[in-house]
């Protein structure tokens, strides 16, 4: 008998109906020689500290560092306090049975980090030692699950896999669970303060915005701008220099020649500079950059983005979702022309599918080196039927990027006019000859926003026209713009730094704070703690958060940059590198934050004046 394991129900439902295995058991399918069981997620953690002998809340048991983890079945509250989940427990029994029973165990968890995890969790902790193979695909269409198991791979292929998910969840569970014990203990509050390793810098990120955003004190500055006459199109120009005071301004207001007389000298044209442009197309979206454009778009937060591509994902409409690259491999480009032929009869994008089959398709996102564990997310060309409306805008948010990424370049001309009456002044214009890329969602050129011209006249060097009008602009100096969910989650792939250029900031990816499949939950996460709040699209610090972020903003813990490396310390050992090294590197990092936040709860409990008259009672689990 042949075991297949998938994540979740649903999924092993439409693997086994791929089969025609119909019969349905308690806890799995069968039919055609397999049988077909699932986890619920994670079925299994790392164990709470009580069960390696650290009982209460006491600093005598900071730093806790087990000297081997051990799994946990999943809790649940209940009236009698937290117990096993009765509902893990039946189905651990009977995928254990059907272990025991198997001749072939073939892992079909999704094809990543976390569904390695959950399958390895499960492995080891009912002790199995029956050697498997992976079922590895980036669609749930029926041809690619076929194709998946004629290419089963051996089970050992993804053991440096399993290391990285294994050595990320032990040093989630030591930095967590010692930093949020420390902090709270020192702190003397009955609350819990919870701390993390990737949720902490990103508390510290939001809450560093919010005060620079709060705290800043806008400076004025002026400028002086004059309209300028070519045969009656008029076009506005603005000093190349700004000025602190209004009397520097009116100044060179005063030398402008000269609207009162009637232009007796006018604005000479010191320099006409005309330059083309070429825009290449975005990148194939990954999950992170899908999010941000749904929040953008659709003011969708990641958390729902991500739950709605997966419902895509499992209706066989999109490619695997929880994937951080942007490229695709030739392989796949080969089958993009097909891909591309099926959105004809769209009724917003047939127009450019159909123009695609008549020129050579870009290939700025075809890389295979660039390709991880999956290549970047594209509809499977499966037809969706009666999609919701929330649905339905990712579905077309996907596509629209494939036309995008496939299209065209935008070719513009940057128009730059210098005009002199007294001082300098300069007038910028952009003009887009062919849309290319831009044409799929009829986008706006982000360039042109900040433009005083919507087009400009044609003029020659050394030209003098007419100024009918000028003027002094007061002006004032504005502040970063607080988080929303879109600018946190482009900060969180480079660790705060602030990059535009989407080839370099993919580069960092791997030294961002969290991964693509892990950034939505970390929001959702510090909204749960009451750290942050939304605040109409804006993610917003909570006093609580404030306190927090307060005290260890000058920890090691609450350095972006330092978490990040670590994320590319868990790249690193997916390709290969010493797991006992990285191992040793947290245990000495949780040795000295526990240290330091020992001592920095006792400024937050002085700050807030609420020293507790006893020790904060035993809790379970930070």
């Amino acid at each position: 008998m042949k075991v297949i394991i998938a994540e979740k129900p649903s999924v092993a439902r439409e693997i086994a109906k791929v089969f025609g295995a119909t019969t349905k058991k308690d806890g799995y399918m069968e039919g055609k020689g397999y049988t077909f069981t699932w986890a619920f997620g994670h079925l299994l953690q790392l164990a709470p500290p009580q069960e390696y002998g650290f009982y209460g809340w006491s600093v005598q048991n900071l730093p806790m560092l087990p000297p081997k983890f051990k799994l946990s079945i999943r809790k649940v509250k209940t009236k009698d306090g937290i117990v096993d989940d009765p509902s893990v427990k039946k189905q651990l029994d009977t995928i254990k049975a059907l272990f025991d029973e198997a001749t072939e165990i073939i892992v079909a968890t999704d094809a990543g980090r976390e569904g390695e995890l959950i399958f390895r969790y499960i492995y080891y902790y009912l002790k199995c030692k029956k050697p498997f193979k992976r079922l590895w695909i980036s669609s749930q269409t029926d041809e690619a699950i076929k194709e998946g198991f004629r290419n089963l791979k051996p089970g050992s292929d993804y053991d440096t896999l399993f290391n990285s998910a294994h050595c990320r969840s032990q040093s989630d569970w030591l930095v967590g669970m010692n930093a949020t014990q420390a902090l709270s203990i020192s702190a003397g509050t009955r609350a819990v303060l919870s701390l993390g390793r990737v949720q902490t810098p990103t508390l510290a990120m939001i809450c560093s915005r919010y005060l620079e955003n709060k705290n800043f004190v806008p400076q004025l500055y002026y400028q002086v701008s004059i309209q300028v006459d070519k045969d009656g199109q008029i076009f506005r120009a603005i000093s190349t220099e700004s000025f602190k005071t209004t009397e520097e301004a009116q100044a060179v207001v005063d030398k402008v020649e000269d609207v009162p007389s009637g232009f007796p000298n006018g604005g000479h044209i010191v320099s006409v500079e005309a330059k083309p442009r070429k825009e290449p197309p975005p990148l194939l979206h990954d999950l992170s950059s899908l999010q941000q454009e749904a929040n953008k778009r659709k003011g969708f937060t990641a958390d729902q983005t991500l739950g709605l591509l997966q419902t895509l994902y499992e209706g066989k409409l999109v490619t695997y979702p929880r994937t951080g690259s942007r490229y695709i491999g030739d392989d796949v480009f080969a089958t993009v022309p097909a891909l591309i032929e099926k959105f004809n009869e769209h009724p917003e994008f047939g127009k450019q599918a159909a123009f695609l089959a008549t020129v050579k398709l870009n290939k700025r996102s075809v890389n295979a080196k660039k390709v991880t564990d999956h290549h970047a997310i594209l509809p499977t060309g499966e037809k969706p039927y009666q999609l919701s409306g929330d649905l339905q805008a990712i579905y077309d948010l996907v596509a629209a990027r494939m036309l995008e990424a496939f299209h065209q370049e935008c070719i513009k001309e940057i128009t730059k006019i210098t005009v002199q009456s007294g001082s300098l002044f300069t007038a910028s214009g952009t003009v887009i000859s062919s849309a290319g890329w831009r044409s799929v969602l009829n986008d706006p050129d982000e360039e042109k926003k900040d433009e005083e011209n919507a087009s400009l006249p044609k003029v020659q060097q050394d030209e003098r026209l007419p100024i009918p009008e000028k003027a002094l602009l007061e002006k004032q100096t504005k502040p970063k713009p607080l988080y929303n969910e879109a600018s946190l989650l482009k900060a969180l792939e480079t660790a705060g730094k602030e990059i535009e250029d989407e080839e370099l900031r993919y580069a960092m990816k791997d030294s961002g704070l969290g991964t693509p499949a892990t950034r939505a939950s970390i929001i959702e996460t510090l909204i749960k703690r009451d750290y942050i709040t939304r605040e109409k699209k804006n993610l917003v610090p909570t006093t609580t958060g404030l306190s927090v972020y307060n005290v260890v903003k000058d920890q090691k813990i609450a350095q972006a940059e330092l978490t990040g490396n670590w994320e590319k310390r868990l790249e690193e050992i997916r390709s290969g590198a010493s797991v006992d090294d990285f191992q040793q590197e947290i245990k000495t990092y949780t040795r000295n934050i526990t240290q330091e936040l020992l001592q920095a709860g006792k400024s937050l409990m002085a700050a807030r004046k609420e020293v507790a008259p006893t020790q904060p009672a035993p809790r379970e689990n930070a």
